[in-house]
């Protein structure tokens, strides 16, 4: 049973919006500039020895972010490496992208933590039924992070990891009627520039952020991780953020959420997902 489901808080983002700024230095719109330069960079460097997708139309475009960070253990890289897997390939999944008006989506899914830190692993890959899915499943559970080297990862840039979610959606080689990216993540952001520009970036192309937030075991009740990207990072049309109240839970709270992401105009309360 997933514990909860926030959507996006308007009022309170802005207020997040304005406590960041006021901290950010006087350079920051360079610095911004010069760090989304960079990212570029990797970017290209990243996914010019994977196979390039082919212009293709689809419903939906997805952008999977994935923390793989210093706090990502082998227990949590493998819930999200697996969950990935097994939520692609899941009847519900195939199911609601089958019933939209092209019947495909694309998907890409990328691994980050630090700013310049940031890994392709699956990169846009089109997928029309179950045999698009399993291979692009295979892909991400073989290429994945395990969590068992997390040397040099340091800290959680949730704002690099939207600037690379944005630059793969600029660069999708095709149309899709709606672009979404995707958050997975243990941890508020802790490295590299404030989120907010990032954020606002984003939605001001089109983009929607959703997230799915990865309680600790000891977290605070008072400060759940949710309400932090509720408020400071999803974004976007009908924008939202899933908790699952534990490992066993995760799988059902990503499942749940992608059949929402890739179905257009039809009821996403398909049975088994609740």
């Amino acid at each position: 049973m997933v514990e909860s489901m926030h959507q996006d808080a308007g009022a309170l983002s802005a207020a997040a919006s304005f406590r960041e700024q006021a901290g950010r230095p006087a350079n920051g719109p360079a610095k911004r500039a010069s760090s989304y330069l960079r990212l570029a960079g990797i970017l290209a460097a990243s996914v010019f020895w994977a196979p390039q997708a082919r212009a293709a139309n689809v419903d939906v475009a997805v952008v999977f972010a994935v923390d793989f960070s210093s706090s990502i253990d082998p227990e949590i890289a493998d819930m999200q490496r697996e969950g990935h897997a097994a939520a692609l390939t899941s009847p519900e999944i195939i199911a609601a992208i089958t019933r939209n008006y092209v019947g495909c989506i694309s998907v890409a899914y990328f691994e980050w933590s630090s700013p310049g830190h940031t890994r392709i692993v699956l990169p846009w890959t089109s997928i029309c039924g179950l045999e698009d899915a399993k291979a692009a499943a295979s892909v991400i559970s073989k290429r994945g992070d395990t969590g068992h080297i997390r040397r040099g990862r340091s800290g959680t840039s949730v704002s690099s990891a939207i600037d690379v979610g944005t630059l793969l959606l600029d660069q999708f080689p095709g149309k899709a009627a709606k672009k979404v990216i995707d958050i997975s993540s243990n941890g508020e952001n802790n490295d590299g520039l404030p989120v907010q520009p990032s954020r606002l970036n984003a939605i001001a192309k089109g983009y929607t952020i959703n997230a799915i937030a990865i309680p600790a075991e000891d977290e605070n009740p008072d400060q759940p991780l949710a309400s932090y990207f509720a408020q400071s990072v999803i974004g976007g049309s009908q924008a939202f953020v899933m908790t699952p109240k534990g490992p066993s839970d995760y799988a059902t709270a990503l499942r749940r959420k992608l059949v929402t992401e890739v179905s257009m105009d039809v009821d996403p309360r398909i049975p088994g997902i609740r």
